[in-house]
């Protein structure tokens, strides 16, 4: 793999790509719509130059670009700027959902550059490059989502990418399975975290709290320029995932209401044994 890369939107994860592959030795370049993070991002040998003037020119001198951007702002630059993109390049990108980004990418990049998506599934309740950490992937899961439109090369380097990275796992799943695990895995459990962290208004909450209502309640600190629109792009899946967990918390309510001991104990056997697949 070619040890230039572009790297555009210097956010957190895009600032931590850039530091991981930096520590790696890969000449990183970057493009963000502020100069500030591109200065930041060079005084803190995260990247070898940077611009924040998305022109042609300095573009077309990439093989290899990741674009770190929300996925509505991921397909208007694809539309506005995909002929500054030379030809035989391979893109890849970060976004949360795939199924409804995909082939519109796809179609609008033709032969001429390979788009390969894939998803790091990392993060932390703060945003900005200044924030950027490669330790976050450390632990992390990183999903591949190829399709038919995809070569091997642009699939391997999307692999090297994450292996790269130092993620826990590499795994390739279609557009589709992907969305259906993401909405289970990561978007339910912030749409539980803000109905939860919203459900009751009281300032003294934090006086009282312990170590179950913080777990459960991390991630309620949001993002709420992003995740509505990762929300609203894979509503499908999101909302067949939300009325399966409102019937099984119904069914909690009513073995309570009850009194149905038992019925409490199994659905608590089975979260137990589920859960001890995540401490190994």
């Amino acid at each position: 793999m070619t040890n230039k890369i572009l790297i555009v939107g210097l956010g957190l994860i895009g600032g931590s790509y850039a530091k991981a592959l930096t520590k790696n030795g890969y000449k990183v370049y970057a493009y963000n719509r502020t100069k500030e993070a591109i200065d930041y991002a060079k005084k803190n040998n995260l990247i070898v130059d940077g611009t924040d003037k998305f022109e042609k020119e300095f573009i077309m001198q990439f093989d290899r670009i990741i674009f770190a951007l929300y996925p509505k702002i991921l397909i208007k630059y694809i539309n506005d700027y995909s002929n500054f993109i030379k030809d035989g390049a391979i893109i890849s990108d970060v976004t949360g959902v795939k199924s409804s980004i995909i082939n519109t990418i796809q179609e609008k990049l033709g032969n001429r550059v390979e788009f390969i998506a894939a998803h790091p599934m990392a993060g932390k309740e703060v945003s900005g490059v200044e924030n950027a950490d490669d330790c976050i992937f450390k632990n992390a899961n990183y999903i591949i989502t190829p399709t038919k439109a995809n070569t091997e090369e642009g699939i391997n380097f999307a692999k090297e990418i994450g292996t790269m990275l130092g993620f826990r796992k590499v795994s390739v799943l279609s557009p589709e399975e992907h969305d259906e695990m993401i909405a289970f895995l990561s978007q339910l459990t912030h749409c539980i975290a803000v109905s939860l962290m919203t459900c009751k208004d009281s300032e003294y909450l934090v006086d009282y709290t312990g170590d179950s209502f913080r777990d459960l309640t991390r991630i309620a600190n949001i993002n709420d320029n992003m995740w509505p629109e990762l929300f609203i792009l894979n509503k499908p899946y999101l909302l067949k995932e939300i009325d399966v967990f409102i019937n099984q918390l119904s069914n909690l309510r009513d073995y309570i209401n009850n009194e149905d001991t038992e019925k409490i104990k199994e659905m608590m056997r089975l979260s137990t044994a589920r859960r001890k697949f995540f401490n190994k």
